[in-house]
């Protein structure tokens, strides 16, 4: 072998070993960047941001994203908080349980409810918490009220001859019951219980939007709202989606070129890992990329659910 090819060689072993080194330094920035973007937002070190919390389905008791929203409130990076809600509403203490927890945000930052397709009776309950609550036109909010209810299976058992007997301390205990007829004593009893979380619920609207307590009255009859309706009667304050909520943000001194975080639940997780520590990397090095983790995250097999006042139908899997 010549000198020539001797010397091409050693410069092509040279080459494969610069790009065999650069590549295990970018993907250790990945990994770095990776674990940077995971643990700063569940622990509030990641880079300046307006955090978002999305709130769906049936509201409970839910310690984890009590203790999300805590996170969030003691971030020095997270400059405001947007709370997205979509919810048919659930229990009064799960609804309580997160109207307080935002509030605590709101003690030390910014904080917009944002309306999506639905947020009522315990989900209106939680927006109220928002320094301001902007939903869409025909977004569907209000229902404040409170409810209880519980199957009767006694005319059932005694189509099948079943019978059920108990032995209590008082008459009523276990009350009311789904294998008898609730006394009127019982029917009181919840009657009287559920008032008494009506009238704090009704109380809770009536300071949150600065509200006549009659006139919240009035609205509290179960009635749920569009978007408009709910403008109309100040439960409320504006129509509109994400521009309209980065404005009023800007309003509050929040710059509206932060980048929007979703905090999402410790334990998620993506299949499009590497979309999301390649956007870490390159927002860490300062590169704004037109397209998010989240909207990759869209593309996914996930069924499609539809907006509006009504969804009668879901596109499922093919």
């Amino acid at each position: 072998m010549d000198q020539m090819a001797i010397a091409d060689r050693r410069q092509l072993r040279r080459k494969l070993s610069f790009w065999r080194v650069a590549a295990l330094i970018f993907l250790a920035a990945i990994g770095f960047v990776s674990y940077w973007a995971m643990s700063g937002e569940q622990s509030g070190s990641a880079a300046p941001h307006i955090a978002r919390v999305n709130i769906s389905g049936m509201i409970t008791d839910d310690r984890e994203l009590v203790e999300r929203l805590g996170r969030i409130a003691e971030s020095s990076q997270a400059k405001a908080l947007i709370v997205s809600i979509s919810s048919p509403g659930g229990t009064t203490y799960g609804g309580e349980r997160l109207y307080q927890a935002i509030r605590k945000v709101a003690e030390k930052k910014p904080v917009v409810s944002d309306i999506r397709t639905l947020a009522a009776s315990a989900g209106y309950m939680i927006a109220t918490a928002g320094d301001t609550i902007i939903a869409g036109e025909s977004s569907i909010t209000g229902s404040i009220g409170v409810i209880f209810q519980y199957p009767q299976a006694d005319e059932l058992m005694k189509k099948i001859g079943v019978s059920l007997e108990e032995i209590k301390s008082s008459p009523l205990k276990a009350e009311p019951s789904p294998f008898h007829p609730a006394s009127e004593e019982a029917k009181t009893m919840v009657r009287n219980m559920i008032m008494d979380s009506y009238g704090w619920f009704v109380d809770l609207v009536a300071e949150r939007r600065k509200l006549p307590r009659d006139e919240v009255l009035k609205l509290a009859d179960g009635t749920i709202f569009t978007g408009r309706q709910a403008l109309n009667v100040k439960l409320i304050d504006k129509l509109g989606g994400d521009d309209d909520i980065l404005d009023y943000l800007d309003t509050r001194d929040v710059s509206r070129d932060l980048p929007i975080v979703e905090w999402k639940k410790s334990d998620s997780s993506s299949s499009f890992w590497f979309a999301h520590a390649l956007t870490g990397l390159f927002r860490y090095l300062g590169i704004t990329l037109p397209i998010t983790p989240d909207a990759i995250d869209g593309w996914g097999s996930g069924k499609l659910f539809l907006d509006g006042l009504v969804s009668v139908w879901q596109v499922g899997k093919g």
